[in-house]
């Protein structure tokens, strides 16, 4: 059953919705395999964009890498772009979809009805990368012209690293000397519920981003029949090896980030947390144990060890001759990818075990803070969502935003969505979708964004 949208929230009108479901409808999905991308549904996306949004393609230009565009609206001042007003990024590409059955409309067929817009990438990010040309495409139907040089940089391989759509983009950008007030790109989010004992929706504005490392633990041994084992089996090695890592995780330790964010969110708790987070300079310790109580909040106090992949072994009579682990890091600032190599070493404690980095890695980003316009994007926020909190916070997975760090004064991953604990399983996850209300305050958000940095 269709249920009727709250009459007292905003919304977008069935046209405007619709640019949206069809941009939904093209599967620009990035996967690992590079042979399984399809370069016609991102032509297909582009193709889309372009004819919705005739004044951003007339009035500025537009560079491709690859399948990824870089605008750029140049300013009135005259000022060359080492003093441009803004980077706004989002992307293109989605991630597959593992549970088709378990979908209440097919991820890619951009269903709309009364409350919802639905499809892989409603949220993340094809919603972020048609609002803010649905923002621009209504600056430039009323006049509005910037005194400094704004960029839109959408990437198309966000979701498999970004190397070759921001991290091309960004080189460009900084070849040719762009340094920016604000960098803004997706991350955090207006959560409801979810901030343990803090009744009004929280915005965290996310300032920095964790690194990511995965570890590969490898195990080679002789094998043989089951019936005549050594000691112990390359499996059994592995896994105690897993074991000692699982249970010796990283130390836990307040940022100064950290701190920051509890003290913008402090007079909005209930007691005794309230006391708590005001004694953080002389009870760090108490602190930080009381986030690690929790899974969501214990990320924002220690590089984050979690075992994803363990194998070896081809049947059960026979004595494995090979055994192989992956485990993944969210790393803290402050803390390295080195470190987590040096600390899986020092914990496995075992010289038969090869302990190596596997795939990409990042390093966190070094030392966050909130940045001079900082404050012009909370203030926004809280114009679009009145009675929010506002904090900052550091983005727990990788951003495309990393690439561009060196660009700008300002760095913000925000979007203005209100979203329950429910509707961020939904990211990744299954029945992604975007609430009309949520889109409109998107849109909205971008726009009023625009007529900020118009006056830089």
């Amino acid at each position: 059953m269709t249920r009727t949208a709250p009459t007292d929230e905003p919304t977008v009108d069935e046209v405007t919705a619709e640019r949206l479901a069809v941009a939904l409808r093209c599967r620009t999905v990035s996967y690992e395999d590079r042979e399984r991308i399809e370069p016609a549904e991102f032509d297909r996306l582009a193709e889309h964009l372009e004819r919705s949004f005739p004044l951003v393609h007339k009035h500025l230009a537009v560079e491709t890498f690859g399948h990824s565009r870089l605008y750029r609206w140049a300013g009135s001042a005259g000022q060359d772009d080492s003093e441009s007003a803004a980077i706004l990024l989002a992307h293109l590409d989605v991630v597959p979809v593992d549970d088709l059955d378990g979908w209440t409309h097919p991820p890619f067929d951009g269903v709309v009805d009364a409350e919802f817009i639905w499809g892989r990438g409603a949220i993340d990010d094809k919603s972020r990368v048609l609002a803010i040309l649905e923002a621009v495409e209504q600056a430039l139907a009323e006049g509005v012209q910037p005194a400094r040089t704004v960029y839109l940089a959408f990437g198309h391989d966000e979701e498999v690293f970004g190397s070759q759509g921001a991290g091309r983009m960004a080189a460009r950008l900084g070849a040719v000397g762009v340094r920016a007030r604000l960098l803004l790109d997706e991350g955090g989010v207006i959560t409801t519920g979810v901030a343990d004992g803090i009744n009004v929706p929280v915005a965290t504005i996310m300032v920095g981003e964790k690194g990511f490392a995965t570890v590969r633990l490898s195990v080679s041994d002789i094998g043989g029949h089951s019936s005549m084992p050594g000691r112990q089996t390359a499996v059994g090695r592995l896994a105690r090896a897993v074991a000692r890592i699982q249970d010796n995780p990283f130390p836990l330790r307040l940022t100064p980030v950290g701190i920051d964010m509890l003290m913008r969110v402090r007079q909005f708790m209930s007691e005794p947390r309230r006391t708590l987070v005001g004694l953080v300079n002389s009870a760090g310790p108490v602190v930080a144990r009381v986030l690690a109580a929790r899974p969501q909040t214990e990320a924002l106090v220690r590089t984050t060890t979690a075992p994803t992949v363990i194998r070896g072994g081809v049947k059960p009579n026979v004595l494995p001759q090979k055994a192989e682990a992956f485990v993944n890091f969210r790393i803290l600032p402050g803390d390295s990818v080195a470190d987590v190599v040096k600390h899986c070493r020092k914990v496995v404690r075992d010289k038969g075990v090869t302990i190596e980095l596997d795939g990409t890695t990042s390093e966190p980003s070094d030392n966050p803070a909130a940045g001079p316009d900082f404050e012009l994007v909370a203030d926004i926020a809280r114009e679009v969502v009145p009675g929010i909190a506002v904090t900052v916070g550091v983005v727990p997975g990788a951003t495309d935003s990393r690439y561009y760090d060196d660009l700008a004064a300002t760095r913000c991953n925000f979007a203005p969505i209100v979203l329950t604990a429910a509707d961020l399983e939904r990211i990744h996850g299954t029945d992604e979708r975007i609430s009309r209300a949520d889109y409109a305050r998107l849109i909205r958000f971008n726009r009023l964004l625009l007529d900020r940095v118009a006056r830089f």
